[in-house]
């Protein structure tokens, strides 16, 4: 399985002071691959204080140019450096109104663009509670497929999560997101993606202290981290946890 990899994202968070003494505080280390996914106005200033991590955007259009206003298309961001970018997030699912079809599309994008989409994928409450996780993260995923295909996939990343986990405090218990994790692989297996060269991040809360446990189970190929990714000793710490646990 390759290395793990660690994305920060930040959110509506940042300032260019907050921003330079964060990645000045954070660097590149061997072992795993790490990315921050800052807002738009600062990926310039990001790119150039990156320390041998990658830059990475939280969402792309679908469009790759014309009367979009107020859209950034996958070229841009690939022009500004940007490998990652964040697409189908479950804040822009829930509070901007995209659906699994956009989600597709948006990946399209970012893979015409060159970039490696990060495919959020995951369930409410409601929907864990009456067992329908599967059903619900299975047909996010179909939605990407059918607009990229198991190619298209193969070079994605899969972020699980769980949006009852996202911003609380609380978070999945390693055992449950490595079941999680584990179905998900052997969905992609079913639709004839390389499932075990995926890696699959765990997105709900991950903090220092609870890192190690996640990236010890063995279909957890890393974390996609929010409000830890904002200050830079917990956010290395995490780095430090996926490296340790690399070769698990």
């Amino acid at each position: 399985m390759p290395q793990k990899l660690v994305v920060g994202n930040w959110k509506l968070n940042g300032s260019l002071a907050a921003n330079e003494a964060l990645l000045k505080a954070c660097e590149a280390l061997a072992g795993a691959d790490i990315a921050v996914c800052v807002p738009f106005p600062y990926l310039a200033q990001a790119a150039s204080l990156l320390n041998g991590m990658a830059l990475g955007a939280q969402t792309v259009s679908e469009f790759k140019s014309g009367a979009y206003t107020g859209e950034v298309s996958a070229e841009m961001l690939a022009e500004m450096g940007c490998r990652y970018v964040i697409v189908g997030h479950s804040e822009r699912r829930t509070l901007f109104g995209e659906d699994d079809d956009m989600v597709g599309r948006k990946a399209a994008a970012a893979l015409r663009a060159g970039l490696v989409p990060i495919v959020c994928v995951g369930e409410s409450l409601g929907e864990r509670d009456s067992g329908r996780v599967m059903e619900v993260v299975g047909s996010q995923l179909g939605a990407v497929w059918e607009s990229i295909g198991a190619q298209g996939l193969s070079r994605a990343v899969i972020a699980y999560e769980p949006v009852w986990a996202i911003g609380t405090g609380r978070t999945a218990s390693a055992e449950e997101a490595q079941e999680v994790h584990a179905s998900i692989r052997r969905w992609l297996a079913k639709y004839d993606v390389p499932a075990a060269e995926i890696r699959i991040l765990y997105g709900g809360s991950v903090k220092a202290d609870n890192a190690a446990a996640l990236f010890a189970m063995p279909d957890v190929g890393g974390g996609l981290i929010g409000g830890a990714s904002l200050a830079a000793g917990d956010f290395m710490a995490i780095c430090r946890a996926a490296v340790a646990k690399r070769d698990c």
